[in-house]
């Protein structure tokens, strides 16, 4: 489904709608994922890239452990976790800005209600890099008893080729389904879960500076970049309800609009699918 706010290409199959229309809530409430192009300029994603790969460069204090190969590329590039945290970085400043940003919060606003900040993340996925298997991200963060939203910044213009986001419209209707073991020659995580039964992929289309909201439950994933010589990066962010009763440790404290810490009671065990590693959600 698309709208007349369509700009240019966009993904097929799902909703691509300005912030102002009854589409975006109609969108998600249908398949769990909708498109919002053009919600950050030119100019701002220049000056993200510009910081994340200044700061990659020379730093990756802000980097979770993956566990790849020194020869991986991914090890040159490995993606950022929690960068808003460290707001004495630019990389950090930027991402507690955006996190917090009156045109992005606003929409997870309108599709979920008062929400918390969970999570900033940054992946830079350069040629050759591998993708992520399909997963969910509650999964991980284990929000209850409402789900977690992500907000997924496109920072270069995103396709298959470079390894955009495929996603499982509808699948926001499913339980959580307890992961399997990866292709570790497709995928740097080892887990994966299947497309729901009835339900098929879609392969994300955006230019740098779309947004594409999307439902913690909704299966997502992507492929190995197999471009020459285009980045696929993306500036993440997860979000609760306020009303959220608890989240995984990994993810405290959440964050106010007022920018004040939150906590609320953290997830104990592994959730549904026993013991899982906290932070692995993308």
């Amino acid at each position: 489904m698309t709208t007349s706010s369509d700009t240019g290409t966009r993904t097929p199959g799902i909703t691509v709608s300005s912030p102002e229309t009854t589409d975006l809530r109609a969108g998600y409430d249908k398949d769990g994922v909708v498109q919002v192009p053009n919600l950050l300029s030119a100019t701002e994603v220049a000056t993200i890239r510009a910081a994340f790969m200044d700061r990659v460069a020379v730093d990756h204090s802000l980097a979770i452990n993956d566990g790849v190969p020194e020869d991986d590329v991914l090890a040159r590039f490995p993606r950022f976790v929690h960068p808003h945290r460290r707001p004495d970085l630019e990389v950090g400043k930027l991402a507690l800005d955006y996190l917090l940003d009156p045109r992005i919060f606003g929409i997870v606003t309108t599709l979920i209600g008062p929400p918390l900040g969970a999570q900033s993340m940054f992946y830079f996925k350069p040629p050759g890099a591998r993708g992520q298997a399909l997963h969910q991200d509650n999964t991980f963060l284990r929000a209850h008893p409402e789900t977690c939203i992500a907000a997924w910044i496109a920072i270069d213009d995103v396709d298959a080729d470079n390894g955009g986001l495929a996603i499982v419209p509808g699948s926001h209707r499913t339980e959580l389904v307890c992961p399997e073991p990866a292709d570790l020659g497709e995928s740097f995580t080892n887990a994966q879960v299947p497309v729901p039964d009835g339900l098929s992929t879609v392969q994300t289309v955006m230019k740098a500076g779309d947004v594409l909201f999307f439902h913690g439950s909704v299966v997502h994933g992507s492929r190995s970049n197999t471009s020459q010589d285009r980045f696929r990066r993306s500036l993440i962010f997860h979000y609760i309800p306020e009303s959220s009763v608890e989240i995984a440790a990994f993810y405290h404290p959440l964050v106010h609009p007022d920018r004040r810490d939150v906590f609320i009671a953290e997830a104990t065990g592994g959730g549904p699918c026993g013991d899982l590693l906290d932070g692995m959600d993308a």
